[in-house]
């Protein structure tokens, strides 16, 4: 069994202690109706405090100070857990989509907690401009914008791509490929609406070829949005054709992507980056178990995966928070701390062109 370090163990008692103090226990203590719905929480989390809080009334006022210092130092590991990350999907308001925080406050916070690196994603409007105005009130951070060519950019239209290039900054860095308005995903969604189709007859349109010669010229990445397998395939052998650099498969492990381990495979040996979201299993929409993840994750190799969050939505954690809860995931897997260095720093900071 891999021993846990001292940042892992400290992390985690922060999560526990965090909740013992929002429940108010160190001024009154929970209501006795609600007791035993918290001390399984806090056992889930970590058995030896929990034994701590069952045994207050005994240990009494011993216990307290301990705890407090417990909770400094986890405060410190969960700085060091978060530190360096680059999040290549957040989602933030402004939007038309509910969101669970504004862009300025979640780079003010994630440069607080020493990110590395974000990218403001908005499925419906380019985020070039945003990013450049969220970096001047969140100093060293690293904030990229995009866009995503929906129906309300006017699908693929190389001219809204060829101006987010332009707008001040040159914050705008990732184009992806239709998402929600995707051909896909509607038919995957059974949904009776107008759509955004990349191919036609088993071959790409020619505006998506204009698109990626655009990418290639400005060194832009290209997200595979939520495009299927099939279409994934020929927009990265295209992108490779036309000197596309960076490329990343969006989330392939949800719908409506679903990507087989093989096709996965296919794309990481031709140069492509695998994305795996948060949100498959931390939030109130997870879509597959922390093993089935872990799993997919082996599959590919770490040196071919990108974590991220794809978080924001409101019924979600904000970003911050859904990062740990994924690692307190992912280490309970079998993850180590190195692999999570890659996947969360390394691998986007690569992709992004961060030093």
């Amino acid at each position: 069994m891999r021993r846990n370090t001292c940042s892992e163990i400290n992390a985690r008692v922060f999560l526990a202690v965090r909740g013992l103090t929002t429940n108010r226990v160190l001024q009154t203590g929970p209501q006795p109706n609600k007791k035993k719905e918290l001390m399984g929480s806090i056992k889930k989390i970590d058995p030896v405090l929990a034994w701590g809080w069952s045994n207050l009334s005994s240990i009494g006022a011993m216990l307290l100070p301990i705890l407090f210092f417990v909770s400094a130092v986890s405060l410190t590991a969960q700085n060091t857990l978060l530190t360096g990350i680059v999040d290549i999907h957040a989602h933030s308001d402004p939007d038309s989509l509910p969101r669970s925080i504004d862009a300025l406050t979640l780079t003010r916070l994630m440069a607080s907690k020493d990110f590395g690196g974000v990218v403001l994603k908005n499925h419906y409007e380019s985020t070039a401009g945003l990013a450049w105005l969220a970096g001047q009130q969140a100093p060293g951070l690293t904030i990229f914008g995009g866009i995503a060519l929906n129906r309300t950019v006017g699908g693929i239209n190389s001219a809204a791509v060829e101006r987010m290039t332009m707008v001040k900054g040159g914050r705008g860095k990732v184009v992806w490929m239709p998402t929600f308005d995707a051909e896909n995903q509607v038919k995957y969604a059974k949904e009776l609406r107008p759509y955004v189709s990349i191919s036609k007859d088993g071959k790409l349109i020619n505006d998506v070829l204009v698109v990626l010669d655009l990418i290639a010229k400005n060194d832009l990445v290209l997200a595979t949005g939520h495009s299927s397998p099939a279409e994934t395939k020929l927009l990265l052998t295209a992108a490779v054709q036309r000197g596309v650099k960076r490329m990343v498969v969006t989330h392939p492990v949800i719908a409506p992507v679903l990507m087989s381990v093989d096709d996965m495979k296919w794309c990481a040996a031709r140069g492509a980056y695998l994305e795996f979201v948060s949100n498959a299993i931390v939030g109130t929409q997870t879509n597959m178990t922390p093993k089935q993840f872990v799993e997919a994750i082996h599959a590919v190799g770490t040196q071919h995966v990108i974590l991220s969050s794809d978080l924001g939505q409101a019924a979600n954690p904000i970003h911050t928070e859904g990062w740990l809860e994924l690692f307190r995931l992912l280490e309970k897997e079998g993850i180590t701390v190195s692999q999570i260095e890659a996947m969360a720093k390394k691998n986007p900071a690569t992709l992004l062109g961060i030093n």
